[in-house]
C-alpha cells in the first residue's frame, strides 16, 4: 500500500511544472524527497498515527494543480472574505496566489506581506535564511512533501518593534476540477523583536469538491514579539486537509494559537511551540466540531526549553453522528526548565451514541520547580441541564443546540479579537438546529 503510494508522488515530483524555483532551496527539496522515500507515510502502528488512518489519502492519486486552474466567479471571492474586517488580503485559488482577487493596503516601512513565488525574487537572502528552519520534514511524511512540492504560499515579514494595526488573512481557497487534486500551501512569518501582528490563515472549498490541502506554517517570533494566529478550516466535507503549524519563540515572546476545524473528510492538525528562552509563553486555543464520518485529529506538542516559560492549552471537541475526534495533546518541561507554568484541558461531547473521541494529554517533566497540570473529559450533554430547559417549555431539540453551543462557546469566548469572534460565532451556530433561535439567546 505505502510502497506505492511512495512511488506515485516520487514520479510527481519529477513531472511537476511551474514548481517553486530557488537554486538555492533544491538541496532541501531533494532532502525532503529523499525522506519521504525513506520513511513513507504513516502507519496505525506508529503512535502519534495510531487512531488515524491516513490509508483514504494513499489510496488517491491526488494530482498537482497548475497556476490559472480553477476560475472563480467575483460572489464567491467575496463570500470567503471577512467582509466587516478592515485586513491586508492575500488569496491563493487551488494553491496559487491570485494578485488579481488580493487586497494589500499601505504597511509601515519595512513590512513584508507577499507571495512566496514572488518574495523569492525580491527577497532571496531573508527567505533563505528562514524558510524551512523549522519544519522538520525527517519526522513528518506530509511536512516532507509539502517542502519537496513547495510551489506558492505566504511570507509576512514584521520588523522590529513594528505593530501592524490591521490583520493579514491569508485565503486558500478550492474550487472544483475535472481531477482531484492537492496543494501545497507554505507559510512563513516572521515577526522581529518587540513586533506584533494578527495572522488569519483561512481554508475553504466548494461544496463536494475532492481534493487534498497539505499546508505547513512556520513562525519566528522575536525577543519581545506577539503574534496572534488564527486557523479556520471550513473545506468541503468530501476533501482532506493535513496541516503542521510550527513556532520558535524567543525571550519574553507571545503566542495565541486559535484554531477551528469544521470542514474536511478527514483533518490532521500539528502544532507545535518551542519555547526556546526564558520569558517566552504560549496559549494553544482549539475547537473541532464534526458530524456524519467525518474525522479529525490533532495533535500538539509544546516544549518548555528554558526557565520561567508559561504555556496554556484549552481544547473542545463537539462530534455527532458517527464522527471521530482525537486529542493529543504533550507537554515536555525539559531538565532546564524550572519554574515552568504548564496547564492543559481537553474536553469533548458526544451527540451521538455512535460519535467517539479519544484522548490523549501528556506532561512530561524533567524539572523539579514547576506548576503543571493536565486533564481531559468525553461525555453527553446533561441530562439536569437538558431537564432545566424542558420544564421552561423549550423542546428536546432546541435545548440541544443550547446546550452544545454553550459548550463550543467556553473556547470562542477566548479569542479577544472581535471581528473573528462573532465570525465564528456564526461559523458554529450555522452548524446547529435552530440557529436562529440560538442567535437570540447568544445576543
Amino acid at each position: 500500500m505505502t510502497s506505492t503510494a511512495v512511488e506515485y508522488y516520487l514520479s510527481a515530483f519529477t513531472q511537476q511544472k511551474g514548481k517553486f524555483i530557488a537554486p538555492w532551496f533544491s538541496d532541501q527539496r531533494r532532502a525532503a524527497l529523499d525522506s519521504f522515500q525513506q520513511n513513507g507515510f504513516p502507519a496505525l502502528r506508529q503512535e502519534n498515527w495510531k487512531y488515524t488512518d491516513v490509508r483514504s489519502i494513499t489510496k488517491r492519486n491526488f494530482i498537482l494543480t497548475e497556476k490559472g486552474n480553477g476560475s472563480v466567479p467575483k460572489n464567491q471571492i467575496n463570500s470567503i472574505r471577512f467582509n466587516e474586517l478592515d485586513c491586508h488580503e492575500l488569496i491563493f485559488i487551488n494553491g496559487h496566489f491570485s494578485s488579481k482577487n488580493s487586497r494589500i493596503g499601505n504597511l509601515p516601512d519595512g513590512v513584508i506581506l507577499e507571495s512566496l513565488v514572488i518574495a523569492c525574487d525580491i527577497h532571496p537572502d531573508m527567505l533563505q535564511k528562514h524558510l524551512g528552519n523549522n519544519a522538520n520534514y525527517t519526522i513528518g511524511a506530509f511536512t516532507a512533501l509539502n517542502t519537496a512540492f513547495l510551489h506558492d504560499g505566504a511570507m509576512v515579514y514584521i520588523p522590529d518593534d513594528t505593530v501592524l494595526e490591521k490583520p493579514i488573512c491569508i485565503f486558500y481557497l478550492s474550487t472544483e476540477t475535472k481531477h482531484s487534486f492537492i496543494t501545497h500551501p507554505r507559510n512563513l512569518l516572521i515577526l522581529g523583536r518587540n513586533a506584533q501582528a494578527t495572522v488569519i490563515e483561512s481554508y475553504t472549498g466548494i461544496e463536494n469538491a475532492d481534493y487534498f490541502t497539505n499546508s505547513v506554517t512556520e513562525a519566528v517570533i522575536r525577543a519581545g514579539a506577539k503574534l496572534e494566529h488564527y486557523k479556520i478550516q471550513q473545506e468541503s466535507e468530501q476533501s482532506y486537509h493535513i496541516g503542521n503549524f510550527m513556532a520558535q519563540q524567543e525571550k519574553d515572546s507571545r503566542l495565541e494559537s486559535h484554531s477551528v476545524s469544521l470542514g474536511g473528510k478527514l483533518v490532521r492538525n500539528d502544532i507545535t511551540s518551542n519555547l526556546a528562552q526564558p520569558g517566552a509563553s504560549v496559549t494553544l486555543n482549539g475547537l473541532y466540531m464534526a458530524r456524519h464520518r467525518q474525522h479529525v485529529d490533532n495533535h500538539t506538542l509544546i516544549n518548555h526549553l528554558e526557565p520561567h516559560t508559561k504555556s496554556e492549552e484549552y481544547y473542545r471537541g463537539v462530534l455527532d453522528d458517527h464522527a471521530r475526534g482525537v486529542f493529543n495533546g504533550k507537554v515536555i518541561v525539559h531538565e532546564n526548565a524550572q519554574k515552568t507554568d504548564a496547564q492543559q484541558s481537553n474536553a469533548n461531547l458526544l451527540l451521538s451514541d455512535n460519535a467517539e473521541a479519544d484522548t490523549k494529554p501528556e506532561l512530561e517533566i524533567y524539572a523539579d520547580d514547576v506548576k503543571c497540570s493536565h486533564g481531559a473529559t468525553v461525555g453527553q450533554l446533561d441530562k439536569q441541564m437538558l431537564f432545566y430547559l424542558r420544564s421552561r417549555a423549550i423542546e428536546e431539540d432546541k435545548a440541544r443546540s443550547l446546550l452544545t453551543y454553550a459548550f463550543a462557546e467556553d473556547v470562542i469566548n477566548r479569542i479577544k479579537f472581535v471581528p473573528i469572534r462573532k465570525r465564528l460565532e456564526d461559523l458554529v451556530i450555522g452548524r446547529l438546529p435552530d440557529a436562529a433561535l440560538i442567535r437570540e439567546f447568544a445576543a
